[in-house]
């Protein structure tokens, strides 16, 4: 499965826990990825996909808006940034 979300690109950032004492140790930041089997409306096959709910979001709003987008265009552009 891969790490980042095909809408919106988000990924695992890094961080700090930071004690009451102000001492910062370094900590990992991840996004909500959910793992989704999506209906493609380009060619109407069912797609597998790594998507943040914040993508799940975006992809309710282009449907009710009805723009035009490519599952399987956006999974291979999301790979391709790796």
């Amino acid at each position: 499965m891969s790490k980042s979300c095909v809408i919106t690109g988000k990924k695992t950032t890094v961080g700090q826990n930071v004690s009451h004492s102000n001492q910062k140790t370094k900590r990992k930041l991840y996004p909500n990825l959910q793992k989704r089997r999506l209906k493609n409306p380009k060619t109407g096959r069912i797609v597998t996909v790594t998507i943040s709910t914040r993508g799940l979001k975006t992809l309710r709003k282009w449907d009710r808006e009805g723009k035009a987008y490519d599952l399987d265009e956006l999974k291979k552009i999301s790979l391709a940034s790796h």
